[in-house]
């Protein structure tokens, strides 16, 4: 038992592709899933030593995705893991503008992606690893925005505040076994990502709050998403992680 295994999505960009980068390091093993699969990895893995695994997986498809995960976790050597991690990492955001405006797939698929993938992916894992010995962790990135209303934003908002309960309920869930997983949902702050791309390119017209997040790069106060990264990895670390089930990497 002297490997770390982690289970990653949304692993080809951004802050995900960050995290992929640092946890791909001797004596842990990484699987990585995303639409896309990155060759960077593979380099990188092959490299530090590190065992990669990559699918390309439709996270929208989410049953799809879980019972594939449930399948190769089952097919997996317990006694071989130190450790084993869930990171739900992925998430999209849906046309910015008012919920007047809002397409009903593209809300469906926002939800599906941000809120009913992780949950899904969650079951399996656990059902999966539910005799393991290895210590079990389940990290949710979750978002300001799950905690603080923003017009236009509806969608994301719910799909994360989602996250975040359901993170609430998991806790209470784990706390009652002898050997529960320690679980967060935990806010990394606001990183130079797409995702802010997507904000300050949004219309004025249909997104009140498009200034603000111009300013927030005018003013040099974005993470980048290697410092994230390894923000959040650091607090992953931590002996009294999942102490709060909810939390926020400023505090």
């Amino acid at each position: 038992m002297t490997q770390h295994l982690y289970i990653l999505t949304g692993a080809s960009r951004g802050m995900g592709l960050a995290m992929a980068q640092q946890l791909l390091q001797a004596g842990h093993a990484l699987l990585c899933i995303s639409r896309q699969t990155h060759a960077e990895l593979d380099t990188l893995a092959s490299r530090t030593g590190a065992s990669l695994t990559q699918w390309s997986q439709d996270l929208a498809q989410g049953v799809a995705a879980s019972e594939r995960l449930g399948t190769w976790l089952r097919s997996q050597s317990p006694s071989a893991w130190r450790s084993v991690t869930l990171i739900n990492n992925a998430g999209v955001i849906p046309r910015i503008g008012p919920m007047s405006q809002a397409d009903a797939a593209d809300l469906g698929h926002a939800l599906r992606v941000g809120l009913e993938a992780p949950m899904q992916l969650t079951a399996a894992f656990l059902a999966a690893t539910e005799n393991w010995g290895a210590t079990r962790k389940v990290l949710n990135i979750s978002s300001g925005l799950g905690r603080r209303a923003m017009a236009s934003q509806a969608g994301y908002c719910a799909a994360k505040a989602g996250m975040d309960h359901f993170t609430r309920c998991l806790a209470l869930e784990e706390a009652l076994k002898d050997h529960g997983a320690k679980v967060c949902s935990l806010a990394p702050g606001v990183i130079d990502t797409d995702m802010q791309v997507q904000l300050r390119g949004a219309e004025a017209s249909a997104f009140p709050d498009q200034a603000n997040f111009i300013q927030l790069k005018a003013g040099g106060q974005l993470a980048s998403a290697s410092d994230a990264a390894t923000r959040i990895l650091a607090f992953l670390a931590r002996p009294d992680f999942g102490a709060n089930p909810v939390a926020d990497i400023r505090d």
